[in-house]
């Protein structure tokens, strides 16, 4: 009943806060009574340039009074074509041909059909603590947490899970975990997915729900000089720490290494539902025919949001906003690890970076919640991630000031003190 206090909402959906929002603005959000809060969730990484940025809300208005959809294999619209052009001038390397859908899963799944497609290859190999989606064929290469597969089972074939170089927890140097983690990797080829049967691998560059955690530069680059050995494709999951989140565009960069394949999502247009993978046509064109396409993907509101976003990435600098607003974040959570030891670690790149809890050297997921609510209680939005939840993730928008950022991390300090 319309009114009542019971949702008519899934009881399956877990909300994160109580917070009932009546409106966005920047980094911003406004409750049902006026309340504000700073959103250091943005949508999941999702509004990139704040709540109902202006020249995004122009882009839309626009857009809806003159088309609000044209499904983009039956007919063919400026802002597609446009947003292909200059997404391309984005990419890594000679990727120059675009694949769009509306959900990161689509686009991930788009990227594994690909790779057996244009391989005539089966097997997929992925990284522990990777997240690439929910639905089946993306949840069959998730390995985050049990709750996106439990119950699910069996799950789709061929997907080889091969170790991820987190070096707190397997309690290693980085050094360390990044040498055990190629050998086991070599290790699989031999024993388990041979390189003929192999059609590449998919990675985060830098891990979202699993824990925020960055690979580094000899891992990545081990990775692709193992796919340039055995003929195998690279796949780059981008669609948390892609689009200038990390401080460049692609997290990627951070490692010098160019994949062969992107999949991106969430800031790709500020809100609207839109997602794409992208490859070199030499290799898009190896796919099988009806393997690509969808009701709303690209849909053409989307597109001249996507639009918009690029410009206001662009114009204002938001890509190396996030780097140094994301140093500064960094550095003043660091100081206050130092001065707590339940936080076991700190760590990320530009405005994608996560606080780890630990009581008696394991997660402490339980102090990670309490620290979450007091801060919501006193106007800053966060998220959790990890197996056990015990991550609190940072994911301010990218329009974020150094005040803001001051603002945020005063709230979560005294958050953090108060649960001790």
């Amino acid at each position: 009943m319309i009114g009542s206090n019971k949702s008519n909402l899934s009881p399956l959906l877990k909300q994160a806060t109580d917070v009932h929002v009546d409106r966005g603005e920047g980094c911003y959000l406004f409750d049902t009574d006026g309340k504000r809060y700073l959103d250091f969730t943005a949508g999941i990484g999702v509004t990139s340039t704040g709540h109902c940025h202006p020249k995004v809300v122009a882009a839309a208005q626009e857009q809806i009074g003159k088309l609000i959809h044209g499904q983009y294999t039956t007919i063919l619209h400026k802002p597609i074509q446009d947003l292909s052009a200059r997404l391309a001038d984005k990419m890594p390397g000679d990727i120059d041909s675009i694949f769009y859908a509306s959900a990161g899963t689509e686009a991930a799944e788009s990227a594994m059909r690909l790779m057996r497609h244009a391989t005539g290859r089966p097997n997929i190999v992925v990284f522990h603590g990777g997240f690439h989606g929910r639905t089946m064929g993306s949840a069959s290469m998730t390995t985050s947490g049990t709750a996106y597969t439990a119950g699910l089972q069996p799950l789709m074939g061929g997907v080889i899970v091969a170790p991820f170089p987190s070096a707190f927890r397997y309690g290693w140097s980085e050094d360390q975990a990044t040498e055990f983690c190629l050998q086991e990797l070599d290790y699989i080829l031999q024993t388990i997915s041979a390189p003929s049967d192999t059609a590449g691998m998919l990675i985060e560059p830098i891990q979202g729900e699993g824990g925020f955690i960055p690979a580094n530069t000899k891992f990545m680059q081990g990775l692709r000089e193992r796919c340039d050995k055995h003929g195998m494709l690279l796949g780059a999951d981008e669609v948390q720490a892609g689009y200038g989140r990390t401080g460049k565009f692609w997290s990627h960069s951070h490692f010098d290494v160019e994949p062969d394949i992107v999949v991106t999502a969430k800031g790709l247009a500020s809100g609207f539902p839109l997602s794409a993978c992208a490859a070199p046509r030499k290799i898009m064109e190896k796919g099988l025919p009806g393997s690509q396409g969808g009701t709303y993907g690209g849909n053409v509101v989307a597109c001249a949001a996507a639009l918009a976003t690029l410009d206001v990435i662009e114009e204002e600098g938001l890509v190396d906003n996030a780097g140094t607003q994301g140093a500064h974040l960094k550095e003043r959570l660091e100081l206050l690890a130092d001065k707590d030891d339940g936080i076991g670690d700190v760590r990320g790149k530009g405005l994608m970076v996560g606080v780890e809890f630990q009581k008696d050297g394991k997660p402490d997921g339980a102090r990670a919640e309490k620290v979450a609510k007091e801060c919501e209680k006193h106007g800053l939005l966060l998220l959790r991630c990890g197996p056990g939840k015990q991550v609190v993730r940072f994911l301010p928008p990218l329009v974020v000031t150094r005040e803001q950022i001051d603002e945020g991390v005063d709230i979560f300090a005294k958050a953090v003190d108060s649960s001790s």
